[in-house]
């Protein structure tokens, strides 16, 4: 079901945003530490540990340093910081720490690993559900309050994420690769049983029990805007009842690029999706 978001919780991000504690300033100030696991699983984090557990936003767009620094990136932290929420981040596969000696960075080497046979999404989620089980531990996060998102290959990797833990209970792709077949780096892999497996239009039944917002552009060459239309519309097919929240938004906007009101858009309904919960 496709259903809008509510006025009042965009108010509400706008009233509070006149008052930013001392962590919404590390946030805004781009603060950011490398925290490690105890099984050894580093991440990055925006600001202070909570005074009590806080909703938990993970963003993923490349490494975690990288992603956490950058006002691209961070997309809604900058708005939800505000609210309390605790902001984290991991290297995705191939990239920052998690690029193995010898092999090619970032979607290059999604690519070898794919022709390695390698689903490369497992141990990314197996990553992240590490991290979450820390943060719950360590009373940074309020385990019923957690949400995902992520830019391009980082909404990708968000949606994954959100498929392996029931815990995530909401998910924001902005420009998202629905389909790594629609990328210039997997030509000649069409065929591939893994790439099929890995597609989230094909995984949409086990996603649309949780809360997605997608933001795509109507000229994305890149990622392709039809398969994010077509991701929509298979979530939308596998909802079951009516208060199923999926959003697709489509803007007007030249290339692969984020549509501009996409942040706030987005931390509005991510705040009121898990209010909800």
């Amino acid at each position: 079901m496709l259903r809008s978001v509510t006025w009042p919780a965009i108010c509400a991000l706008l009233i509070l945003a006149g008052a930013q504690s001392a962590n919404a300033d590390d946030v805004a100030s781009g603060k950011v530490q490398t925290l490690t696991t105890a099984d050894g699983v580093n991440f990055s984090i925006l600001g202070k540990k909570p005074a009590k557990p806080a909703p938990t936003l993970f963003i993923f767009a490349l490494d975690a340093q990288h992603t956490l620094g950058s006002d691209v990136y961070r997309q809604a932290a900058n708005f939800l910081a505000k609210q309390g929420y605790v902001c984290v981040s991991l290297d995705l596969p191939c990239h920052g720490e998690q690029r193995r000696p010898g092999e090619a960075a970032e979607i290059k080497g999604w690519r070898q690993r794919v022709d390695g046979g390698e689903n490369f999404m497992d141990e990314f989620t197996t990553r992240a559900s590490r991290v979450l089980d820390y943060l719950i531990k360590e009373q940074y996060t309020d385990p019923a309050r957690v949400a995902a998102c992520g830019t391009s290959r980082g909404g990708f990797s968000a949606c994954h994420f959100a498929i392996a833990d029931p815990r995530v209970k909401c998910v924001a792709a902005y420009i998202p690769v629905a389909d790594l077949r629609s990328l210039r780096e997997f030509e000649g892999a069409q065929d591939s049983p893994l790439l099929d497996s890995l597609s989230l239009i094909r995984c949409a039944d086990k996603l649309a029990d949780r809360g997605v917002w997608i933001s795509i552009g109507d000229r994305d060459e890149r990622v392709s805007t039809d398969r994010a239309i077509e991701l929509a519309r298979a979530l939308s097919a596998a909802a079951k009842g009516p208060s199923r929240n999926i959003q697709l938004h489509v803007s007007s906007v030249d290339g692969h690029a984020i549509p501009p009101d996409a942040a706030r858009t987005s931390a509005a309904w991510i705040n009121d999706a898990l209010a909800e919960k």
